[in-house]
């Protein structure tokens, strides 16, 4: 259940006060009224700074072949993990928000992808969660995306925390 505290905002830094449940659903339905065809891929990504970890989270719509835009939540932890369960805590706030939305877009019939910031080279630290968080995803019935293709975690997310 999504709680108060959970402030969404576009890349402009414009809030909303609405649950991402309701911004999707009305996102949907103003750009499906416009003729575009939507997919929505969902990302997680971190960044530490000393003893705080800041995430963001990114919901990001693409209307095929004209252009995206995106709701991003912001989160601040004060903890010291390993690089595995930071990994794994971005992933867990992506399913989480896939989860939340996931009826809404089976209603309208809207793709979705929850994509992870973990490289697939085994040379990359990341790559440490790599099997469980695909495990996750795709346990949870979800198309699973990594680096390079997961751009919803590694660009629009990265942008934001």
């Amino acid at each position: 259940m999504e709680t108060q505290q959970q402030t969404w905002q576009n890349m402009n830094g414009k809030i909303f006060q609405h649950s991402i449940t309701q911004l999707v659903e009305e996102a949907i339905i103003r750009e499906q009224a416009s003729g575009h065809r939507l997919k929505v891929c969902v990302g997680s990504d971190s960044h530490v700074y000393g003893d705080a970890i800041s995430y963001a989270t990114a919901v990001v719509f693409i209307r095929e072949g004209k252009g995206a835009f995106t709701f991003i939540r912001k989160e601040r932890e004060i903890q010291s993990i390993s690089i595995k369960e930071r990994m794994l805590n971005e992933v867990n706030k992506s399913v989480e928000i896939a989860y939340m939305i996931c009826s809404v877009l089976d209603t309208y019939g809207v793709e979705m992808e929850v994509h992870a910031d973990i490289n697939t080279d085994p040379d990359f630290k990341s790559n440490v969660a790599l099997k469980d968080a695909m495990g996750y995803i795709l346990g949870m019935g979800y198309v699973f995306k990594a680096k390079p293709f997961a751009f919803a975690s590694s660009n629009c997310a990265d942008m934001m925390v």
